[in-house]
């Protein structure tokens, strides 16, 4: 409990950047995109707008976006300001601050989300906790022979921003030394509204899920694909964030030797900021301010998911 009511957040709004306000370009950070994109990843004019792909309302982003008529948020690019998104959409950059509850300095946060309407209710206060976990839960079967021991394990419970921009719980399991990081980590994500499409437990924040592919999770007792080395998931030392909208390759696009998820060759399209995406001068900040190395980075695989304290 004194660990939960130490990391516990505020609101948005006394979260709050020095300078400036309305004409403050959206924070950028250390290199950019990955040049280049596949031919079946370009997208319609509408779809470069703010939403991506269909698959990504079909999955439930649509309360995120939506170009037009009725869109209801908008993905931050590097550049925007709240007096360009407000002239964008025709909305008041009061109403933008107020439905988003952005103080007077607040800068704006790449692959963060601004609501465009009101809220039904204000988003709460960000929280979190840990709890120890069994054997059993953390590798199915207790004589499993994994490289950690489950009393080095945490689950790690944090609030996030579903793709319909529900404030929801959800947990993943990591090494006891990461406990920290990877709620400073978290926290940062939910006061940029960096929307995360699911995390476990699934039978609450997404029932009818059926593809785990597009589960956010860390600690998972299996080798690296292929081979009979311990991934680093396997030590509780890597985070997997919206694996579908951050997939990993081996290889250019499309004589790529290895994708992952198979069907996420839409979302190589890098250069565009669609929701849940990472990027560079966005969300991956979030991880690497807080001592985990990016995948986004490497060169003969690029693993845009993948956040890990080894750099592998």
């Amino acid at each position: 409990m004194m660990l939960a009511a130490l990391l516990m957040m505020t609101p948005i709004a006394s979260a709050q950047a020095a300078n400036p306000a309305e004409d403050a370009p959206a924070r950028p950070g250390r290199g950019g995109p990955v040049e280049g994109r596949p031919k079946e990843a370009r997208a319609t004019r509408a779809e470069a707008d703010q939403t991506g792909p269909a698959w990504a309302g079909r999955a439930g982003s649509t309360a995120l976006g939506g170009v037009g008529r009725g869109q209801r948020a908008h993905v931050v690019r590097p550049g925007d300001t709240l007096a360009k998104v407000a002239k964008r959409h025709g909305v008041r950059i009061a109403d933008l601050r107020e439905w988003n509850r952005l103080g007077k300095g607040y800068q704006l946060q790449v692959d963060g989300m601004l609501r465009l309407t009101a809220p039904a209710t204000p988003l709460p206060a960000w929280r979190t906790r840990t709890e120890t976990v069994t054997a059993t839960e953390a590798n199915g079967d207790p004589a499993k022979a994994c490289p950690v021991q489950p009393s080095d394990l945490r689950r790690i419970w944090v609030r996030y921003i579903d793709y319909q921009g529900v404030a929801r719980n959800g947990s993943l399991i990591m090494h006891r030394s990461m406990a920290v990081p990877t709620q400073r980590a978290f926290a940062k994500l939910y006061h940029w509204r960096f929307p995360i499409m699911v995390m476990q437990p699934i039978a609450v924040n997404m029932p009818t899920l059926t593809d785990k592919s597009v589960l956010t999770s860390g600690y998972e007792c299996r080798y690296v694909a292929g081979t009979t080395t311990w991934s680093q998931h396997s030590y509780g030392l890597a985070v997997d964030v919206n694996p579908r909208q951050n997939p990993m390759i081996r290889g250019s696009y499309p004589n790529h030797t290895y994708l992952d998820p198979p069907n996420s060759a839409t979302w190589l399209a890098r250069e565009r900021y669609w929701p849940g995406m990472v990027h560079a001068e966005g969300a991956a900040r979030a991880f690497t301010a807080n001592g985990f190395a990016w995948g986004g980075r490497w060169t003969t695989l690029l693993d845009y998911m993948h956040f890990s304290t080894t750099d592998r």
